[in-house]
């Protein structure tokens, strides 16, 4: 009889543990305890007691459990000793049973103990290589190891006391064991009951008990007979019991390497926060995800030319709308990170989202500095209003969706690294409030990720609707029909389960039946109980707590690894990097053979230019705008004073002689003259002439600015800058607004000018006569090519040109003919004709044959007095050359009366003091705001792709902007692959 506690079953425990633990030790017989070496002597047919057996003590413990059930015949005359003998065997036997039993769940005990310390060892042994850290600080790994001390972590893990406060009731388990062998006995089927129950099949494997014979059944049979009266039902609920204690043990199995696994990630954050410490202001090693985002990044913005196209894998995320998209990619993220919307499409362009591993949990934009702080409520709530802004911006007027990538980078302890792109919701019908064609871009924005040969495909289905609704499943069998690198997500499978009627529809998804496309793998996960305030932890609980509870899980319907978004992490990430290993070398070739394309091609086209990129070019081109807007205050004050007074003089010269010299010099009267003239320019100066100033001046800078732009088109500048440098100075001028805070000032100076009579001295009495000469001769000059288009060509053209008048012309020229003889016969004539005058003329010309209208008559003679007024002021001008002296002196002189001269001296010293005014103005405040304007428009155009794209083209550029890229990617690519073998 083996006794509790004694050398045999210690040993026998001992050995059935290390058979646990797959590990086998050899024990001679000699070590045994003699009873059970007797035991074994007298049971196995050895006979000698000193012949080591050849077998494990596990297997000689198992042989105890092969005693008869029946205890041989005593031979004849032993009489009471043989009754005796047969007592004690039972008794053995008996003894060996239930010591079995107890030894088996207390050895599955300790040996999920040992389990769990084995796993912390090899955890322990993944923590990375403190070695390698020696580049960073010299005195790392010491520093590290006083900091973290790994014995007394070992020290902490839980005894053989806490493991066994852990056990389940061992009487309770026993009466079910029992209970499961009768009904074994009693040949009762139990296949169909007993499916799913894994434990139990582990556990009756793990005891080494060999199938039962027909001896061992008939006798529990025997033994057991009051069982047979148990039903049906309650036999079911007994087994129920039975897979219910299994997996409570199994949990709480569970919960100790979840407990391990957390510490292990603590770790690991000391760890990646040391280094992080260690070095600071330090170069920066980039992850091995980092370089592969970067390497993503340039693609996505790169134009495929000679066949080059984007093959690099990635995990596209497809779904319908609102099928838990979105919250999947949070749950792996760790953190709530995307705007929602109840029913409202929320995801508008593509989300590349860059996942890795870090010593804290933050997200930061591809574009931006600034670190999001995912721990913290508000940090998260800027992040998705910076998301949703971003996605918004993207959206071109007229769309509903966008094809430009958002890149994000998420890091955290525990994450998995992988690289994932969220795409907008497949929908089927387009609502109100959507552009008509939303429908097919999403379709396109779709199929133009999942072509890649080598992008994952990440299938949401959702599990709350029916699968006949489903628009994603078809698109997915369309680009990927032989399911090579699709996995297929199943959400929202709480509410699936409550709502079918038939909880078997899940299993049929999750195998692959019930959808016709193919995938790798199927899961099955929670993200939520439909909250939008949730934090992802709650999740995680609610998910892990729903599967724990789930008849999914308990009739076997789904497997362990195929529920929680936990295990869907793991085996994207895996499948990820396999396929990134499997397809990055074969990718960097064929950007090395495209980069020696282009690099052919431009050294045959260009060889003797530099490879200038697209902005490279706007830099250049720019340097040179400055330039030439410097040059404007380089410009002489002469050189302004000379331009503005002469343009000013084009623009106000006709007003001058029109409206004011000539209706005051035709009075014929000197007093009425000079009052005339003084009324006449206060209106104009009150009015007009400011403002016709000011934009003379205006003008002038426009031109002189084109003018120095246009200077610099030579053999030193390249004329790909034309286009650009035309659009820079339409959009500086047009952004430029003339300060006319100086009108005020400016009409008060103009008013003092023209009010001023007094000539100082000869010279300016000179040059206000040559001024006037000037003027008068270019008007006269005008008025004679209009008489000469009004009357035709004369004689010595009609003869030699044989051109001849037409009639209007001929009736212009009688008409011309008769009022030169009424000027000549009326020298002081007045500038009108009366009306008796204009019907004599009418009827000498009529007396003549020729037809006249008054209209025509009045006409002509108005172009004819002018020319005879002309003329007059020109001959009384040389007159007053020889005036001066007159004119100083307030000498009365009818015939030296030089008022007119001391118009024309007025008008020409405004003009001077008008220039040299807005000459001042120009060189002080409006170069400088120009040459401001003209660097907020580059600035402006440097920031905008798309313009300097429009304005900076030709196939020069766009060879350069391949080259470049190219180059970048095929050398990124490089260091990826190296980082990538390093890390292998």
């Amino acid at each position: 009889m083996l006794r509790v506690g004694s050398k045999a079953a210690c040993m026998a425990c001992r050995n059935l543990v290390s058979t646990n633990m797959g590990v086998r030790f050899r024990v001679p017989l000699q070590k045994l305890h003699p009873l059970s070496r007797a035991i074994h002597h007298r049971y196995s047919g050895n006979t000698n007691p000193q012949r080591p057996p050849h077998r494990t003590a596990a297997r000689y413990f198992t042989s105890m459990s092969r005693l008869p059930m029946r205890p041989p015949k005593p031979p004849p005359g032993s009489g009471g000793r043989g009754h005796q003998q047969q007592r004690n065997f039972w008794v053995a036997r008996l003894a060996a049973r239930l010591l079995r039993l107890r030894y088996i769940l207390l050895g599955s005990a300790v040996g999920g103990g040992y389990t769990a310390k084995k796993t912390y060892d090899e955890w322990k042994d993944m923590l990375p290589d403190f070695s390698e850290y020696n580049w960073v600080i010299p005195d790392f790994v010491w520093e590290l190891s006083e900091q973290i001390d790994l014995d007394k972590l070992a020290k902490a893990l839980p005894e053989m006391e806490e493991i066994a406060k852990l056990l389940p009731d061992f009487d309770k388990i026993g009466e079910n064991f029992t209970f499961l062998k009768s009904l074994l006995s009693s040949g009762v089927s139990l296949g169909s009951e007993v499916k799913g129950a894994s434990g139990l099949h582990l556990l009756l494997e793990t005891s080494g008990d060999p199938p039962l014979k027909a001896t061992d059944s008939s006798a529990a049979a025997t033994q057991d007979g009051s069982d047979k009266q148990y039903k049906k039902s309650s036999d079911k609920e007994k087994i129920d019991q039975l897979q219910e204690e299994l997996l409570r043990t199994q949990l709480k199995y569970q919960r100790m390497l979840e407990r391990l696994e957390k510490e292990n990630k603590e770790l690991r954050k000391v760890v990646l926060q040391k280094d992080d410490k260690g070095i600071h202001q330090r170069k920066v090693k980039k992850s091995l995800i980092d370089l592969y985002s970067e390497v993503l990044d340039i693609l996505s913005d790169y134009d495929a030319n000679y066949n080059t196209q984007d093959h690099l894998p990635r995990v596209v995320v497809v779904g319908d709308q609102s099928a838990g998209k979105t919250s999947v990619l949070e749950m792996i993220a760790q953190a709530r990170i995307f705007p929602r919307g109840s029913g409202e499409m929320m995801t508008r362009s593509p989300v590349k989202v860059t996942l890795s591993e870090g010593p804290h949990h933050v997200a930061l934009f591809k574009d931006s500095g600034r670190e999001f702080d995912l721990t913290k409520e508000e940090d998260l709530a800027a992040l998705r209003r910076e998301i949703e802004l971003r996605m918004r911006k993207s959206v071109k007027e007229g769309q509903t969706v966008s094809s430009e990538t958002i890149s994000l980078s998420v890091k955290g302890p525990g994450i998995q690294r992988m690289v994932l792109v969220d795409l907008p919701g497949v929908i089927s019908t387009v609502t109100a409030g959507m552009a008509t064609d939303t429908k097919e871009t999403i379709f396109s924005i779709s199929k133009a990720y999942m072509q890649n040969p080598n992008a994952i495909i990440l299938c949401i289905q959702d599990g709350s609707v029916d699968a006949e609704r489903s628009i994603v499943t078809d698109l997915v069998s369309q680009m990927d029909p032989q399911g090579k690198r699709t996995i297929f997500v199943l959400t929202k499978v709480d509410l699936a389960e409550k709502n079918l009627a038939s909880p078997s529809r899940i299993q049929q998804i999750v195998e692959g039946k019930l959808f016709p496309m193919k995938a790798l793998g199927y899961f099955a996960v929670v993200t939520g109980k439909g909250s939008s305030g949730e934090s992802i932890d709650s999740i995680k609980d609610y998910e892990e707590d729903f599967f724990q509870n789930s008849r999914l899980l308990r009739d076997g319907m789904l497997k362990h690894h195929q529920v929680t978004t936990k295990n869907l992490s793991l085996a994207v990430s895996d499948c990820f990097w396999k396929m990134v290993r499997e397809s990055v070398e074969q990718q960097a070739d064929v950007f090395k053979a495209s980069r020696f394309n282009l690099e052919t091609e431009w050294k045959n086209n260009y060889p003797r230019l530099r490879e200038l990129d697209r902005n490279e070019l706007y830099e250049k081109a720019k340097n040179e705008i400055l330039d030439e807007v410097i040059s404007l205050s380089q410009v002489t004050p002469q050189h302004w004073e000379s331009i503005l007074q002469k343009k000013l003089w084009e623009r106000v010269s006709t007003h001058v002689i029109e409206n004011i010299y000539l209706p005051a010099a035709q009075t014929m009267d000197s007093g009425t003259f000079n009052t005339t003239v003084d009324i006449k320019l206060k209106q104009w100066t009150d009015k007009q002439l400011p403002h016709k100033a000011l934009e003379v001046a205006w003008e002038t800078l426009q031109e002189e600015f084109a003018r120095f732009m246009a200077e610099y088109k030579g053999k030193d500048q390249d004329d790909i800058f034309d286009k650009l440098k035309e659009a820079v100075k339409d959009e500086s001028i047009k952004r430029h607004k003339w300060n006319e805070r100086a009108m005020d000032s400016l009409r008060v100076i103009q008013h003092n000018a023209l009010e001023d009579r007094s000539i100082t001295d000869k010279p300016q009495w000179d040059a206000a006569i040559q001024f006037m000469e000037e003027t008068l001769q270019s008007r006269l000059k005008d008025t004679e090519s209009v008489i000469r288009d009004m009357v035709g060509p004369g004689w010595r053209q009609r003869w030699f040109n044989w051109i001849n008048r037409t009639p209007d012309q001929h009736i212009r020229n009688e008409t011309k003919n008769e009022l030169e003889r009424l000027l000549k016969l009326h020298d002081e004539h007045t500038a009108y004709l009366a009306n008796d005058e204009v019907t004599t003329v009418r009827k000498n010309l009529e007396a003549r044959g020729v037809e006249v209208d008054p209209v025509l008559i009045k006409d002509t003679w108005h172009q004819l007095y002018r020319r005879h007024f002309l003329q007059k002021a020109l001959s009384h001008c040389n007159l007053c050359k020889r005036g001066f002296y007159y004119y100083q002196r307030h000498f009365v002189d009818s015939e030296l009366e030089c008022n007119d001269v001391v118009l024309f001296w007025r008008i020409q010293r405004m003009l001077v003091i008008t220039a040299n005014t807005l000459r001042q103005q120009l060189t002080n405040t409006e170069v400088r705001r120009l040459e401001k304007n003209v660097k907020e428009v580059l600035d402006d155009f440097g920031e905008d792709m798309e313009k300097k794209t429009h304005l900076i083209t030709g196939r020069r550029v766009q060879l350069a902007e391949d080259l470049k890229k190219v180059r970048e990617i095929q050398e990124k690519l490089e260091a990826f692959i190296e980082a990538l073998h390093k890390e292998k």
